[in-house]
């Protein structure tokens, strides 16, 4: 990221966002580098001072960026640019605003792509057999002595010789083995929480042990934010993070270095090294069970809207779906009302002989 002189200005906007608007860490992220890209931008035009950026300019500005950049993209840039001048006038640091009537790009309303109630059981269930055909394989005998007899002589001598070249590819084998099983099991209780919660992978990855209240069937999120919900799950759920916290992680745990296995001691979910799993691990499980299991390609979002359009199909209320996942508008929640009407019209399209 290019720095700029206005980074004093940048930093010190993005603290008064974190003090008092409580946005998450990858919102001030995403706006900390749409400012620097802006300001970077008219200081290479000869800009040394706030007040010399106009609203011509932001939009000259806007015309450069929308060319390589979506319009969703576009949106969140123009607030945060819309807001760091606010700020900025009002903070005294400039005598205007310029961005006070700088128009935020229109986003065409789409509905959210979402698998089909057969297709979210398929997935799951690939991912519940990977489990069970990855259970420990045994090292079918080969650290063990050749023949049933008791060897004597210069031949106990070669027999030993052979279980010590053998061992340590064995416990090798086995170690890889345990791992396999570990990860297909943690993926398995992924898959199970994202479709049974419907919470976004940011809040998966960041979940702790404690946040799961097995008792009452409920996990505790902290959203966007730091917003705080409890969310219930069901009892496959419930089964695939039994299993993976009695065995898998374990296994993972036992991977890591001290350093790590400290930072990641109260992680709900555990990466390949011990470590606390990232969101793109996480999006990649999602990913690649989808191709293994013959379904359309989705990612932990689609699965989370997937989850929503199913909820209410299934007659749960609005109201409720909202405060499961998180959102602060009902008209976010709304979308998945689309969906469901667009399916039952395809559905009655298809069944229905005076369609």
């Amino acid at each position: 990221m290019s720095s700029t002189q206005f980074d004093g200005d940048i930093d010190s906007f993005v603290s008064y966002l974190k003090s008092n608007r409580g946005l998450s860490a990858n919102t001030l992220k995403a706006y900390r580098a749409d400012l620097t890209a802006c300001l970077h931008l008219f200081e290479l035009r000869g800009v040394t001072d706030l007040n010399e950026i106009t609203l011509d300019d932001l939009r000259s500005w806007m015309a450069v960026e929308s060319r390589d950049h979506a319009r969703s993209s576009m949106a969140r840039k123009t607030v945060a640019v819309r807001g760091f001048f606010a700020w900025a006038y009002e903070h005294g640091l400039t005598t205007t605003d310029p961005a006070a009537t700088l128009m935020t790009p229109s986003i065409p309303s789409t509905l959210p792509a979402v698998l089909t109630e057969s297709q979210a059981e398929q997935l799951l269930d690939v991912a519940e057999h990977a489990v069970a055909t990855n259970q420990y394989k045994d090292d079918g005998g080969a650290a063990a002595a050749p023949g049933s007899g008791k060897a004597v002589g210069k031949t106990a001598d070669k027999s030993a010789d052979t279980v010590n070249r053998n061992e340590a590819p064995a416990r090798a084998d086995k170690r890889d083995n345990a791992r396999v099983t570990a990860e297909s099991q943690r993926n398995a209780a992924i898959l199970e929480l994202l479709y049974a919660t419907g919470i976004r992978v940011a809040e998966l990855v960041s979940m702790d042990i404690a946040d799961i209240d097995f008792s009452n069937r409920t996990i505790k999120v902290t959203g966007k934010g730091n917003k705080q919900r409890v969310v219930p799950f069901g009892l496959p759920a419930q089964r695939a993070l039994e299993t993976w916290l009695e065995q898998g992680r374990p296994v993972l745990a036992r991977t890591a270095t001290d350093a790590v296995k400290s930072r990641a001691a109260n992680a709900l979910f555990l990466g390949a090294r011990g470590g606390r799993i990232d969101q793109r691990i996480a999006r990649d499980i999602v990913h690649r069970a989808a191709r293994e299991a013959g379904v359309p390609d989705i990612s932990p979002h689609a699965l989370r809207h997937s989850a929503a359009t199913h909820m209410l199909d299934g007659g749960a209320d609005l109201r409720e779906v909202q405060e499961m996942l998180g959102h602060s508008s009902l008209k976010t929640t709304q979308r998945y009302t689309h969906v469901s009407i667009e399916q039952l019209k395809n559905r009655y399209g298809q069944a229905f002989p005076r369609a």
